[in-house]
């Protein structure tokens, strides 16, 4: 690996010195009216500071030709439009850059001539105007720590804690406003793709790293509260990426090499119609942890696609897909330590594949538009654990997991625009299959010196096949009053299945938000909203069975939550953006274990699968808090973000008068961007996080030492749920690029150092016992092998806080 970097290093100095003539590059797309999707014709399409501009043909297409290389803010206006501006906008002369544009009518056009601000710094949609953020693939490709990593780059933004601030590590857990990790729902070009990480936690959304191929994304849209109707299952957000065209004039690609992995992305015509985009990854981080005598070995590979093909000037047919294969797994560390044999023995054997294909119908109509989607993704997740790490020993065996989800879905979204009013109606139906053969040992038997039991053998054991439908209807309409000084939003959606006991009741499930905006001046606006919104509890949840082979969560109702939110926004200047909100959520029927007695809103950031127990849906919770953020768009080189988010987050257990503050109960949250582009393509970029203790529950140290030797893991002790905090987190991460621009490729280096001041991060506690210098065995206290109550063992608790410290090079080459 060594001598590979010095060789990339020794080619760079060499192309540093070439003389290189004034490169340039292209720009394409299609500009289409947002309320029908039809072309727009004669729109102007300019390059800001720059005499170069070009207008939209027959079909909408503009293009600019001859480019000097760099970084540009594209403005695309027309008479009767507001006019709408992408900044940041990389032109390169290896790639040509496919961006498409979408102009919004404007309300008052007999006085567009007249409007002066351009309000594209603005992330509101014409649903909701309020609790939503956005980033372009130039902010997601250029984030300092986040490794082309979407789910690591929206960490920055107002409300969204990740899992490092819990202890949990090298994971993309996404909380946000103090919600679990699995209260968010995610849609690629309008389909859902229930899995988004590598190695997730089945019945939550974390994992190491991302899987969606951050050459693809043209933006990402998050929405924290106000969630358009559309949008069924989400409790804390909604992440909307949408994905560019592929290159319609020629082929072409680009290659990425980074400290994790390799990846391929390939697009291009097809045909006069026709695009694709397609690309493969894999890593070799199991290469790297080897090189640093780490005992575990992740590895990966995943595939993505896309295929645009124009039916006539209406009708876009799309198809896309997305997949992944995982597999996790462990080698012998050639220096052992007690941290290392904890990882190797605690940590299941993984083996998970998933996918999402999909097809997407989008036809203008008369004042509106209509898009029908049909898609079908699979999960499947393969889990192991062997008590002391003895694989294939069945009589050792702890764990074991082969489970399946299977969704079949098809949706039908509606929008009619009819002078100032916007409705939007539609459907959701989809077909869903789950199979699970778990066994899972919780406690193991424990004797007494008499050999009286007085622990018995807790285990899990049961085999899953469910299969049955879930439905769903929605409507929306907003409307502008008073010369667009308010702006009014009312939604409302219900929810419905086959499978649980009051799931065919469309009332129990009746979802109704409404938001508001107010201008206050050109440049401020007054928002608010209100609405309810539900989730099916997860399918390890409801397909869990009981000793007598019955589902025991049948009856479990759909988790509530409902939002009220408030803020004020200011729009200081054409590239800036300022925002403070007010929120509060509150939580009803949220599932409780039975067992421990702890709600699920607790768990889903450890490695595995949560929910395969009996639970009771009488949990409540609530977070409450404040954001501040300002945003810069590029402007003289320079670009950055700032957010303060003050959180507060407590759920309550199976006694429901008692609220405890969560796992993602962080308190203070603060993330801070900075970036400057200078001359010659070189650009410097720092991002800081800011994370106050999350709590944490001890162990039960009695219970711990008896099942140690067989779980190889501690047990916690929920009476004391919470009640201890972590250390604050913190980080800052600083990345360099350098481009070089040659006739028809551009070649990027790129230095990329997290955890630059080396700050030590929390770590949440680890309960093993003392081993013997070769590993032969536990160390005891009588000098004979452990007992299987593990009374002669001699308890050791990890619970140093851990300095990440990741310095890295990579390159991506355009061509």
């Amino acid at each position: 690996m060594t001598k590979f970097y010095t060789l990339v290093y020794a080619l760079l100095f060499l192309v540093s010195f070439q003389v290189q003539a004034q490169s340039t590059g292209r720009i394409t797309g299609v500009v289409r009216d947002r309320n029908t999707q039809e072309p727009v014709i004669g729109a102007t399409v300019a390059l800001e500071a720059t005499t170069i501009a070009a207008a939209t043909d027959a079909q909408g297409r503009y293009r600019l030709e001859n480019v000097p290389t760099g970084s540009y803010n594209i403005r695309a206006s027309f008479l009767g439009y507001e006019p709408v501006t992408r900044y940041n906008v990389p032109v390169t002369s290896g790639n040509a850059l496919t961006l498409n544009l979408e102009l919004m009518p404007s309300q008052n056009r007999l006085q567009e001539v007249n409007i002066t601000v351009d309000r594209s710094i603005r992330a509101a949609s014409i649903e909701t105007p309020l609790s939503i953020q956005s980033l372009s693939s130039e902010e997601i490709k250029s984030n300092p720590g986040g490794n082309f990593d979407i789910s690591r780059v929206i960490q920055t933004l107002p409300g969204v804690a990740g899992a490092g601030s819990t202890g949990a590590g090298f994971r993309n857990d996404i909380v946000i406003r103090g919600g679990g990790p699995g209260e968010n729902v995610f849609f690629l070009d309008g389909i859902e793709i229930p899995v988004i990480n590598h190695f997730s936690t089945q019945g939550s959304s974390g994992g190491p790293q991302g899987i969606l191929n951050v050459s693809f994304i043209e933006d990402v849209t998050l929405s924290t509260s106000a969630f358009d109707a559309r949008y069924d299952n989400a409790l804390s957000s909604v992440f909307q990426f949408r994905q560019r065209d592929g290159n319609p004039d020629r082929l072409q690609g680009n290659v990425r090499l980074s400290a994790t992995e390799l990846a391929a992305t390939l697009e291009g015509p097809l045909a006069p119609k026709t695009t694709f985009l397609a690309s493969a990854r894999r890593s070799y981080l199991q290469l790297l942890f080897k090189a640093i005598d780490l005992p575990i070995r992740p590895n990966y590979w995943d595939f993505q696609y896309k295929v645009t093909h124009q039916l006539d000037s209406k009708t876009t047919l799309t198809a896309l897909g997305i997949g992944a294969i995982d597999d996790f797994s462990f080698a012998v560390p050639k220096e052992s330590s007690p941290e290392k044999e904890y990882a190797l023995r605690s940590n299941p054997l993984i083996n998970q594949w998933n996918y999402t294909v999909g097809a997407s119908l989008k036809r203008s109509l008369e004042n509106g538009f209509v898009q029908m989607s049909l898609s079908r993704n699979v999960f499947e997740n393969r889990l192991d654990r062997f008590e002391d790490a003895q694989y294939g020993d069945e009589s050792r065996r702890v764990l074991k997991a082969r489970s399946q989800e299977k969704e079949n879905k098809l949706r039908v979204d509606v929008n009619k625009f009819v002078g100032s009013w916007k409705f939007s109606y539609g459907a959701i139906g989809q077909y869903v299959g789950y199979t699970n053969d778990f066994f899972s040992q919780i406690r193991q038997e424990v004797r007494d010196q008499n050999g009286t039991v007085v622990q018995p053998r807790v285990v899990l054991d049961f085999d899953t096949d469910l299969n049955f439908f879930r439905y769903g209807v929605y409507g929306q309409t907003s409307k502008s009053f008073f010369e667009d000084k308010l702006s009014l939003s009312l939604g409302v959606r219900s929810d419905m299945n086959s499978f649980t006991t009051d799931g065919n009741n469309p009332l129990e499930t009746l979802s109704p938000r409404v938001s508001a905006s107010y201008a206050l001046a050109d440049r401020w606006k007054l928002n608010a909203s209100v609405g309810t919104y539900y989730r099916l509890p997860i399918y390890t949840v409801l397909g869990y069975k009981d000793a007598t082979g019955a589902y025991a969560n049948k009856n479990s109702d759909y988790i509530k939550s409902t939002h009220y939110v408030a803020g004020v926004e200011f729009l200081p200047s054409i590239a800036n953006r300022l925002t403070v909100e007010g929120f509060y959520k509150r939580y009803g029927n949220y599932p409780v274990s039975l067992r421990d007695g702890v709600s699920l809103a607790n768990q889903g950031i450890e490695f595995g699968a949560i929910g395969n127990e009996a639970v009771a849906s009488v949990g409540k919770g609530r977070a409450y808090g404040a954001e501040f953020f300002f945003q810069q768009k590029l402007t003289r080189g320079l670009y950055g973000l700032f957010s303060y988010t003050l959180v507060r987050s407590e759920f309550t257990g199976l006694n429901t008068d008692n609220y405890i503050a969560s796992a993602w109960d962080n308190r203070h949250l603060v993330s801070a961007l900075l970036g400057w582009q200078f001359g010659k393509n070189w650009e410097l970029g720092g991002k800081y996080r800011f994370a106050g203790g999350s709590p944490y529950t001890p162990f039960d140290l009695e219970a711990s030492q008896q099942n140690y030797a067989s779980l190889g893991t501690g047990l916690l002790d929920y009476d004391r749920l919470n009640t201890l905090r972590l250390r604050s987190f913190q980080q800052l991460d600083v990345r360099l690029d350098k481009k070089w621009n040659y006739k028809r490729t551009t070649l990027d280096l790129y230095v990329d150092i997290q955890n630059i001041f080396r700050f030590k991060g929390p770590s949440l506690p680890q309960y093993t016992f003392q081993r013997t210098a070769d590993n032969s065995g536990f160390v005891t206290t009588d000098g004979q092998p452990l007992r299987a109550n593990g009374s002669n063992g001699i308890p050791l608790i990890l619970d140093e806080d851990d300095v990440t410290f990741l310095p890295s090079i990579g390159f991506v080459l355009e061509f």
